[in-house]
Formats: structure tokens, sequence, C-alpha cells
């Protein structure tokens, strides 16, 4: 059975003089008075501070007299009626526990400690209202707020007091009063805000207050819009939608890819950087910022090889890729960008993912693909797929800020100039020592983080594993490969000659293939050390040197020009001799004896010989012949009469001297603004694409009208 209670449980002294219960007090001081003679503030389970502005005190009903407890139990709604606040369930106060601050949730770890402290010296034989006001002494903490403690914890288990002792403040649901706006003005502030740009927040605001305020539409404030803005929108969206798919990627944590199960020379990486450093280049006369094009290895970071150049080009690819694979071995993978330097036919031809220039069915293959060399490309534009974007930042900082190229720095970027931009620019080749230097220091710094190194060296962790791994090393065959640079070119149709860059290379064996596409190999270098011939499938043909041009008057050049050209006379007599053991005029000798000795079979006579009568070809269809009928002339003479009157003359065809004299009336009239009609318009459109046409009017404007006639 549910006791009977008031509405109301808590009265301040003013609202219980205003209450004209029986037997109390009718003012707010004698109201006090009888709390101070009753000692209801002593008792500190039915009285508290009350909360608020003004504070004061507050005293349960329980302390009025008999009578005024029953008139306001008769004044009350009946206990079914009233509501009852509801219960907390466990989950929903963890919950709410969990998403509060760490600093609130110390105050309720705190809490619990003073009640655990009342409750063992409650278990210990004290009595609880001595046990509080001891604890209260020992923490400093006032008596009823240890009650007010207790007072939220009735009735829950001891082991979910935590979430229940937290302030009350923090896990009330707050009612919120939102502000009213059209519908409109928020459409148009997504509109305006979510789109690709760096504008600001208030400007896009500003742009759709405006509007509205045309419209007379309701807008809300700034602050409540950008508050709106994020509650409604979530900041992936927003990024997404004014930074773009770069933006997006960065909303989300970057792939991490493990590289502790390779090993060393198993797969590389190569990338170009452009240098910080002023250099005085030979030969040009303003200095220049080099750029490097080096080779890492994936498994330990070590630079492997490098080349230094005015510009990314395959030339410098080649030598560094060849001198890597000289020194360390042919490696299995090799990551690249897309780059031109990177993606050209002699590295990477017959790849079929260059994604640069255009793949024909006839492009030589490249030296990687004839290597056996997987090619990777990474993602354009996106420096984390290549580790090696991590070397060229050290080298940025320890190189391009040596001491020693002090004065020739120019900066990360072009408004991060340094005081003494273009002081001077350092020599080459002290340029190459001190970029040496730095390489080699690069490798061999210990106390390297990754997983790999775990804190050797990259040279060191290197070393380790290419001890123990199998590593393909090149065949002299392979060397030629990345040696030279290679281009498809066909021979000559007759004597099988090649003509590349303005030079020509010959052999007696290029007749054999003439006319036939190959690949060509060479050492851009040096162009006149001759060409490698390889086939398109790869196979090597031979090898063929430059011939050089000789003087018009070069008596010795035609001399040594004859002597070898009778020289493969002989050879090529020799050669056919031995190829064709029996001699035309022998074989021919043998067909003479042979037809002599051959027996001929006599004509056989005929003894019965038949005339054959003539024959007459006689028509498929007979016709009567016609009979005269000098009616029928006399018809046919005044049916020829009726046509044989005189006809028109056809006009006589346009000359094309007067058809340009009319071409270029029209075009006269038209540049006038006299008018043309449709016809003659199109007319002068159609003549004036004819060669004729042109030719005339080049003739007209070179030498008058006596050039037309």
């Amino acid at each position: 059975m549910t006791a009977a209670a008031p509405d109301r449980l808590w009265w301040t002294a003013d609202e219980i003089a205003a209450a004209m219960l029986p037997d109390m007090p009718g003012t707010k001081r004698r109201v006090n008075a009888l709390a101070t003679r009753c000692d209801w503030r002593g008792q500190v389970e039915h009285a508290r501070r009350r909360t608020g502005r003004g504070g004061g005190w507050e005293y349960h009903w329980s302390l009025f007299p008999q009578r005024a407890q029953q008139a306001l139990i008769a004044t009350g709604k009946p206990a079914a009626a009233r509501a009852k606040p509801a219960a907390v369930s466990r989950d929903t106060a963890w919950a709410a526990f969990e998403a509060l601050p760490e600093a609130v949730r110390d105050r309720a770890r705190a809490r619990l400690d003073v009640v655990q402290a009342v409750d063992m010296m409650v278990a210990g034989g004290a009595v609880r209202h001595l046990a509080v006001r001891e604890v209260s002494r020992l923490h400093s903490v006032a008596d009823r707020t240890i009650w007010s403690w207790f007072a939220l914890i009735d009735g829950v288990d001891i082991a979910d007091r935590l979430p229940y002792l937290a302030p009350r403040h923090r896990m009330a649901q707050r009612a919120v009063v939102r502000a009213a706006c059209a519908p409109e003005f928020l459409d148009r502030l997504k509109t305006d805000y979510l789109r690709p740009g760096p504008h600001s927040f208030k400007s896009s605001y500003d742009r759709v207050v405006d509007w509205c305020a045309g419209q007379g539409l309701a807008v809300l404030s700034p602050q409540t819009a950008r508050r709106w803005m994020k509650a409604n929108v979530p900041r992936v969206t927003q990024v997404y939608a004014r930074e773009g798919a770069e933006g997006l990627a960065k909303c989300f944590p970057p792939q991490i890819r493990d590289r502790s199960g390779l090993v060393a020379m198993e797969g590389v990486n190569a990338d170009c950087h452009k240098i910080d450093v002023f250099v005085a280049w030979p030969g040009i006369d303003k200095p220049v910022r080099p750029q490097i094009v080096a080779f890492q290895d994936l498994y330990s970071n070590m630079i492997l090889s490098w080349r230094v150049d005015l510009s990314p080009n395959k030339v410098a690819v080649m030598s560094a890729f060849g001198e890597m694979i000289e020194h360390w071995g042919i490696p299995q993978h090799c990551l690249f960008d897309n780059g031109r330097e990177f993606a050209n036919k002699w590295l990477t031809g017959g790849a079929e993912t260059r994604f640069r220039f255009k793949i024909r069915d006839d492009d030589a293959l490249g030296v990687l693909p004839q290597m056996g060399v997987k090619i990777h490309w990474a993602t354009p534009g996106h420096g984390q797929a290549k580790p090696i974007e991590r070397a060229f930042r050290d080298i940025a900082d320890r190189v391009a800020l040596d001491p020693r190229f002090a004065g020739a720095y120019v900066g990360k970027r072009p408004d991060a100039k340094p005081e003494d931009y273009g002081a001077r620019a350092i020599p080459l080749e002290d340029f190459l020592r001190v970029l040496d230097e730095g390489v080699r220091a690069h490798n061999a710094r210990p106390g390297r983080l990754s997983d790999t190194a775990k804190g050797r060296s990259f040279e060191q962790t290197f070393a380790e594993s290419y001890a123990r791994a199998p590593v393909r090393k090149a065949t002299e065959a392979q060397q030629r490969l990345w040696l030279m640079g290679q281009e498809v070119r066909k021979l000559h149709a007759t004597h099988g000659a090649l003509t590349l860059h303005k030079n020509r290379y010959a052999a007696d064996w290029m007749n054999e293939h003439a006319g036939q596409k190959i690949v060509a190999r060479f050492d851009p270098e040096n162009l006149h050390a001759g060409v490698y011939i390889y086939g398109l499938d790869g196979a090597f043909l031979g090898q063929a040197p430059c011939s050089e041009k000789v003087g018009f008057f070069d008596l010795v050049g035609a001399q040594v020009d004859a002597r070898t050209t009778g020289q493969r006379r002989r050879a090529e007599k020799a050669l056919l001799n031995v190829t064709r053991p029996t001699s035309v005029s022998q074989f021919a000798s043998e067909l003479d004896a042979a037809a002599r000795d051959a027996t001929t079979s006599p004509l056989v006579e005929a003894k019965v010989v038949e005339l054959a009568p003539a024959r007459i070809r006689q028509p498929l269809i007979s016709r009567p012949l016609p009979v005269p009928d000098p009616e029928a002339d006399a018809r046919l003479k005044v049916f020829e009469a009726d046509f044989s009157r005189p006809r028109a003359t056809a006009p006589a065809a346009e000359t094309s001297s007067a058809r340009f004299w009319r071409m270029l009336d029209i075009e006269r009239r038209a540049e006038a603004g006299e008018p043309v009609t449709q016809a003659e318009a199109e007319e002068l459109a159609r003549i004036q694409q004819l060669p004729e046409y042109r030719a005339q009017r080049t003739a007209y404007q070179r030498f008058g009208e006596t050039a037309i006639g």
C-alpha cells in the first residue's frame, strides 16, 4: 500500500507562511523561529539548502504538525494521479557516465570514496549519523551533502553507485528551444557553403541573408546557423564538398604497408627531386637547379644509385638503373610514378599499364620487361605512395642546407626565399661532391626507427638482408640493355642499312633483314660507337658500326670504298660458287644432250578423210522484209517538220577567268555591305575552296589584272 503524500514535499519559509496551514505561523519570521525552536535544520534528512538564486533553507513536509500534514494531503492529488520520477536504468546511467568528461567522472569517484568510507564505519559498529559527521570532517565535505549523496543511490546496487553519483546537471536532458527560420534559408546556405573553394562560412551566410532579405524570409543568427550546419551536415561531407576527393582522403588514416616481409633487392622505387640549390652548370650562363634521379631499396630504405641532370629524362633514369643493377643485381619489382622519364619506352616498353605514350603492337620490349622485372605504378600526385619521398626530405634538410651551400639555397617555395637568395652558385664538381657525401651519410646514419632497421642504419639493414637474399645478377648481354637507348626503326628495303639521328649504320649481315622493323640500341652519349640490332621480340641480331661520310673529292675515301666493294664482291662470288657447285653452262650442256638423245614418236596419218559441209548460220527469229508505204513516208515527213524548227542555242560555258572576276565582284559587294543573295554566298564559299581559284587569287595579288586575263 502506498503511503499518502502531498504533491509538494519541500517547502521554504515564505511558502509555508503563504500556505496558511493549520497550527503553522503566517509570517516568514515566525516560521523561521519555529524551525529554530524545533531544531528542524538539525535533522539532516528533512532539511536542506535551497538551490538557485537567493539560497535559504527548505524543510520536508513531515516536520509540520499533524493537522498541517493532513491539510496538505487533503488538498493534494491522489497517489495514482501524481507522476513519479522515472527511474534511470543502469544501462542508461552507465552510458551517460561514459559520455561525461574525465573531470566530471573524477568528481563522481571522489563522492563514491566518501560514501564507501561511511559504509565502512557503519559496518564497524558506528551509528550512521555519527559516521556521516566524522567522514564529513575528514574529507572537508558538509554532512548534508553526504546525506544528499546517499539519497542519490537509494535502492541502487552497490556495484552501480558510481554513475548515479555523477553531478546531475551533466546527465540531465536539456530542454532545447530551437530558433525558427525559413527552409529556403537553410537550403541556400548549404548550397552556397557546400561547394568547392576556400570561402568562409561567414561570406556564405552573408550572401544568403541578403537574398532572404529581398524575399522576406526569416533567417538564423550566424552562431546558430553555424551550429545547425555542424549538427546536420557531417564534417566529412563538408570536407568532401569543399575540397573534393583529395580532402576526403585526408579525413581517413592512410594505409600502412608492412615491408618487414620483404628482403633486400626484392623491390625498389625511384623518383626525381629538384634540389633547392643554385648550381653553375657548364655551358649555361644562368645558375640552374638540377634534378636528382635516385633508386631506393624498399626493404631497407637505402639509396642504391643516383644521377644528376638538368631535367628528369630517360637517359638519366637508364644510367641510374644500370648502376644499381651492375652493383647490386636485378630487382623483382619496381615502383614508379607515371612520369615521362619512367614511363618511357626504353625502360618500360611493352608494359600494358604504362598510361603514357601510345601503345603499339610493334613496340619494342623495354629493359624492365626483358629482365623479368614487374612494374608497379604509384598513384599520381600522392607522395605517400613512394617511400623515397621521405629520403628526399632528408636530403633537402641535410644537403641543400649544408653550410658549404650558403648563399646558393633558394628556399622550399617561391614565397620562402632566404635573405641571401641568389648570392652565388655552386660549381658542378663541388655540388656533386657534397651531394655524394650527403647520400652516403644518409645511408650510414644509425638510429633509424623503421620496422626493418630497428635502430640500425639503412646501410647495415641492407647488408644484413642482402647477404642471405637470392639476388639475380645481370649477364653481359643484359648489361647492354641499360647502357643504351633504343629506337624502333625500319631497315632499308634493298641494302638493309639503318639511319638513326642523321647517322647511318651498316653491316654485311643486315642485307638478310632488309625492309624489316628492328630495335636499335645505342649509347646516347656516343652515337658513333655503333648500334646493337635486336628483333622486335628481343632477340639479338648483331652489331652495326657507324658509317662516316666521305668528302666529295676525297680520293683516299673513294679508294677505300672501292677496295671494300671489291672485297665484298669477291667474297660473295666465292660464297656463290660454294652454294652453287654446278655452273650454269654445265647445266645448259646437260639439257642439250638430253634433248638430242630423246626419241620422237612418228606422226599418225589418218586413213579416212571426211569433208565438213559448209554451215550457213540462220537467224534465231525470221522477220519479213518491209514493204514500201508512201502514205507512211508522207506522215513521217510531217512529223519531222514539226520538230525541225530552230532551237535555242545553249549558253556558252563560263571560262575560268570570267568566273574569277564574278567571284571577285561578289567578294567586293560583301565587303562593301551591298546585298548578296544566298545562292551567290554559297557559290563563293564553294569556289574559294578550289585550288584553281586560290592560285588565281595569289597571282592577282602579286601581278594584278594581267595575270588573270
